[in-house]
C-alpha cells in the first residue's frame, strides 16, 4: 500500500484532506464574488440612466414629480385643452395624467430608459393612443405646435428657455413651470406651496414683454452707433 493511500485511509469519515477543502472553498469564493460583482454591475447599468442628467446643456437629473405637483399642474390647466408637452418628461407621469384628462400629451426626454418605461406605463394605464414619448434633446426641438407646456427645470436653464419658448410658442399658449419660476416672466397666477408650487405664464404676456425688451435693446444700440465719437 502506498503512503498516499495510507494517508487517505487515516482521515476521519466524511473529511477530506486540507488541500481539497481549501480548493473547494476557493471555488465557492470565486463563484460568490462573481455573483455579487455581476449583480452590482447589473444594478449600476439599470439605475444609472434613471439618475443621470437628462439634458446635455444643463445638468438636470431625474427627480420624479410628487403627487401634489401633478395635481397642481392639472389644476391650473383644468380649463385648457388641446396639445400638451412635458419638457424633460422623466418617467411620464405628467404626460399620462394629462392624457387621462383629455389632453393629447407628449413628452420629450433624452434618457432612453425613461422613455421606454414611459411608453410601457402609458400602455399599462390605457392611454397609449393619446400619448407619445420622444428621445430628444429639448434644445433641438421646436415646441411651436403645443398649446400647453410643462417644464420641471433648474435655475441654470430657465433664462435660456425663456428665449426659446418666447420665440417659438403661439400667443395662445400657456406655460407651467414647476419647482423653479422663470427669471423675468411675470406669472398670471400660482398654485401650491413649497416645492410643489407651480407658476403659470401666458404666452401673449411674455411674448409682448420680450418684444419690448428687444425693441429697447435695438433702440439703444442704434443710438450708440449714431453717437459721434470724440476726437482724441
Amino acid at each position: 500500500m502506498s503512503q498516499e493511500q495510507m494517508f487517505l485511509e487515516t482521515q476521519p469519515a466524511g473529511q477530506c484532506p486540507g488541500g481539497v477543502n481549501d480548493s473547494r472553498r476557493s471555488r465557492v469564493g470565486l463563484v460568490v464574488t462573481g455573483l455579487v460583482g455581476g449583480s452590482l454591475v447589473a444594478l449600476y447599468a439599470v439605475a444609472t440612466p434613471f439618475v443621470a442628467p437628462a439634458l446635455r446643456k444643463v445638468c438636470l437629473p431625474f427627480v420624479p414629480a410628487t403627487t401634489a405637483q401633478v395635481e397642481n399642474v392639472l389644476k391650473v390647466l383644468q380649463a385648457r385643452s388641446g396639445t400638451l408637452v412635458d419638457i424633460g418628461s422623466g418617467d411620464g407621469r405628467i404626460v399620462i395624467a394629462a392624457a387621462k384628462h383629455g389632453f393629447r400629451a407628449s413628452g420629450f426626454e433624452l434618457n432612453p430608459w425613461l422613455v421606454w418605461y414611459s411608453r410601457y406605463k402609458a400602455w399599462r394605464e390605457g392611454v397609449r393612443h393619446s400619448t407619445s414619448f420622444h428621445i430628444s434633446d429639448l434644445w433641438k426641438v421646436s415646441f411651436a405646435q403645443y398649446s400647453n407646456v410643462v417644464i420641471f427645470g433648474v435655475p441654470q436653464m430657465m433664462d435660456q428657455l425663456e428665449l426659446k419658448l418666447g420665440s417659438e410658442l403661439q400667443s395662445t399658449a400657456k406655460v407651467v413651470a414647476c419647482r423653479f419660476p422663470f427669471p423675468t416672466w411675470v406669472p398670471d397666477h400660482t398654485a401650491g406651496e413649497g416645492i410643489d408650487t407651480v407658476w403659470v405664464y401666458d404666452a401673449k404676456t411674455f411674448k409682448s414683454q420680450q418684444q419690448q425688451q428687444q425693441g429697447t435693446t435695438a433702440k439703444t444700440t442704434a443710438e450708440q452707433e449714431q453717437t459721434p465719437t470724440s476726437p482724441t
